[in-house]
């Protein structure tokens, strides 16, 4: 299969960084094709334009849009890494949801309404937190993500939800047989979805 990685961390010495590669690892060891897309490495502008709006008059994705999409035409799986800050993904990545899975690309016009052009591609998302998972599962904080952004982004755009890993408790100067054993939960979740079966 083949995997675009999207990460949404300013740091890329952070935890979410070094999730996101073990997860590139992880895939090229089943014998999967997976890319990375460090989105403030490359600069990515996550501010829509006006022009992207679907009823702007001269409606017209930005090149750099435009040459994402096609980043992102082959991918059949399509796995965010994010903070979790204000119970919500950066504005990073919501920006590069909002002009990359926009009109044209993740949904097209329809009568009435919209219908989605991702089907088939799988959804996996990998978020953190500095809370404790105890706390944010009291809060009930990540179901609520689950709704708003994963199954919302999904049913707009046709994707399936495969999972949603959230890691809590990641704090700075996090011990590194923890972080070793937090990077083991994404390594499990490739191992659980991807790993082909002996031949």
């Amino acid at each position: 299969m083949r995997h675009a990685v999207i990460l949404a961390h300013p740091d890329p010495s952070s935890f979410n960084a070094s999730a996101a590669r073990t997860y590139v690892a992880a895939t090229r060891a089943t014998g999967d094709e997976s890319m990375l897309r460090d989105l403030y490495a490359i600069g990515f502008d996550p501010l829509l334009k006006a022009s992207e709006l679907p009823w702007a008059k001269d409606f017209a994705p930005g090149t750099d849009v435009v040459a994402e999409r096609g980043r992102l035409a082959d991918a059949e799986v399509i796995a965010f890494f994010y903070p979790f800050w204000f119970n919500a993904p950066p504005a990073m990545l919501k920006g590069y949801v909002e002009r990359v899975f926009g009109f044209g690309f993740g949904y097209g016009q329809a009568e009435p309404g919209t219908t989605p052009l991702l089907g088939g591609k799988l959804l996996v998302s990998v978020s953190t937190s500095g809370a404790p998972d105890e706390w944010v599962g009291q809060t009930a904080a990540v179901e609520h993500l689950r709704a708003d952004f994963d199954n919302h982004l999904a049913a707009v755009c046709g994707l399936t939800v495969l999972e949603h890993l959230h890691i809590g408790g990641v704090t700075p100067g996090i011990r590194a047989d923890a972080g070793q054993e937090m990077l083991g939960q994404v390594t499990a979740l490739v191992e659980r979805h991807f790993r082909r079966a002996p031949a």
